[in-house]
């Protein structure tokens, strides 16, 4: 059996953190179908932070820290009309842009971590997601 190194821009390390909650939407695109009335989704989020190395305490990101941003964004997703929220503001508001929005909001609650790579991916139901990755650096 051969081990295969990874290669030098690889991240060494990997952590996700995942989170569920029901939210509403409506898509503002012509003809959006049913999917244009109001309508509920149980979204699971999945947040992969990325990195070669681990901090101080031998962590690539501290989990119960993940946690609190997690409680945070729950909280203001949870229940809500995604179309009424300031960030969703002259967006259609799919999964995709979901999934960049969220990104955007623990990227900014992060501070000073180790991780340089972060990805969020949202499932709007069992058999569909999208997701959106960035670099921490």
């Amino acid at each position: 059996m051969t081990h295969e190194r990874p290669s030098a821009d690889a991240p060494a390390y990997e952590l996700t953190v995942t989170r569920d909650f029901v939210a509403q939407h409506f898509l503002t695109v012509p003809d959006p179908g049913p999917e244009g009335e109001v309508h509920s989704h149980h979204f699971t989020v999945e947040i992969r932070f990325s990195g070669p190395e681990l901090g101080e305490y031998g962590y690539l990101v501290d989990i119960d820290a993940v946690e609190a941003i997690l409680d945070d964004l729950e909280a203001r997703y949870r229940d809500s009309l995604l179309n009424d929220l300031p960030e969703f503001e002259g967006l259609n508001p799919s999964v995709e842009h979901f999934a960049r929005l969220f990104g955007d909001r623990v990227a900014d609650a992060l501070g000073d971590a180790t991780p340089t790579g972060l990805s969020v991916r949202i499932w709007e139901d069992d058999v569909a997601w999208a997701s959106h990755r960035r670099s921490l650096e």
